[in-house]
């Protein structure tokens, strides 16, 4: 394995063992701690059998109103494509002064990757990967932010790893700005987020 790797994933594995309790943002139940994203043209969003939905609106999207880091946290949650064929759960982010976007089943309904990064969005930049979500079926997400690094698993799978020194992360100017400092958007598609939770860790 390369030195990089190993040390990229020692740094990963060092967050988790130096790490807070996980807290929950999401009671199940209800939008409380969150407000619908003021975006034009999106569709309704409820809470159903425990889960956030969002409707096939041209972009629905929710935002966090607690506080929540900027560095120094992990964020987990399950998500599930409802209907449609494209991003189902994107999680909007932040990453010290700026946010990024998580795309989950994107533009061909399988692209997984981040957006934007060094003014690319997640169908063209490095850290696009193709991933067939079924319908239906709920995935577990996992995001790991830190001043130098992001790693994401889906399934508890690897599937980012970035040194982001030297690296620009921002938004695409698509209303995903709506979300920020940290929320959820569908596009086009009817999408359900659960078990929405996190916590802070140490470096």
């Amino acid at each position: 394995m390369p030195l990089a790797r190993r040390t990229f994933l020692a740094a990963a594995a060092s967050l988790s063992v130096h790490a807070s309790d996980w807290i929950p943002l999401f009671d199940g139940q209800s939008l409380e701690g969150w407000k619908i994203a003021p975006i034009p043209g999106h569709g309704g969003v409820s809470v159903k059998d425990g889960a956030i939905h969002l409707g096939s609106g041209s972009m629905t999207g929710i935002a966090c109103t607690r506080e929540f880091p900027r560095l120094d946290y992990e964020i987990r949650y399950e998500a599930a494509r409802l209907e449609g064929n494209d991003f189902f759960a994107a999680i909007v982010f932040p990453i010290d002064k700026t946010h990024c976007c998580w795309v989950h089943g994107g533009w061909d309904g399988m692209t997984v990757g981040l957006s934007n990064l060094d003014g690319y969005d997640a169908s063209e930049n490095e850290t696009s990967t193709a991933r067939d979500f079924a319908r239906g079926r709920w995935y577990s997400f996992h995001l790991a932010v830190s001043a130098s690094r992001l790693h994401g698993s889906i399934d508890n799978a690897t599937v980012l790893e970035l040194d982001t020194r030297g690296r620009t992360l921002d938004l695409r100017l698509d209303d995903t700005d709506l979300c920020a400092p940290l929320g959820f958007a569908s596009y086009r598609t009817l999408g359900a987020i659960r078990k929405i939770e996190y916590r802070r860790v140490s470096v």
